[in-house]
């Protein structure tokens, strides 16, 4: 009994357990750095859309039969993976002209297909690999230029 009057009468214990702790936040001058995400620049107008958003159970056929009512469809493939066979959540239409491209984005961008909703935009075209003639400073297996452990090179 006597701690707890000893308790109430000190300061701190009068203002509450948050004004001891927001003493120190008031006079902490940190503000974390906000990150600049910059978005890359829309892709060029093509024929070849790409398509996001997709469920695990869209198929390449359904996809086509999709974006076949806003033109003339050549081709269309969901990306599957190799083990389960299911989609990845991705895929890529070609269109015949970039009309079509155009009518297949504006007609199904935001719209629900199989009950999720998908995103249509222009692909954007694949980077170059990188070179590895030069590079002989790449690690993991099979690089014959780094040190050898568990080797004995004498």
């Amino acid at each position: 009994m006597a701690l707890r009057a000893a308790a109430t009468t000190t300061p701190a214990a009068s203002r509450g357990l948050r004004a001891l702790f927001s003493t120190f936040s008031s006079n902490f001058p940190f503000n974390p750095p906000q990150p600049q995400v910059e978005k890359p620049p829309p892709a060029e107008p093509s024929t070849n859309l790409f398509v996001s958003g997709l469920s695990k159970r869209t198929t390449s056929e359904g996809l086509r039969e999709a974006f076949a009512k806003h033109g003339e469809v050549i081709n269309a493939r969901v990306v599957t993976d190799r083990v389960s066979g299911y989609s990845k959540g991705f895929g890529f239409v070609r269109y015949a002209t970039l009309e079509d491209a155009a009518a297949g984005i504006k007609g199904l961008d935001g719209q629900f297909l199989d009950g999720w909703v998908i995103f249509a935009e222009y692909a954007r075209p694949r980077p170059p690999p990188p070179s590895l003639q030069n590079d002989n400073t790449a690690g993991g297996y099979g690089n014959y230029n780094g040190p050898s452990y568990g080797r004995n090179n004498m």
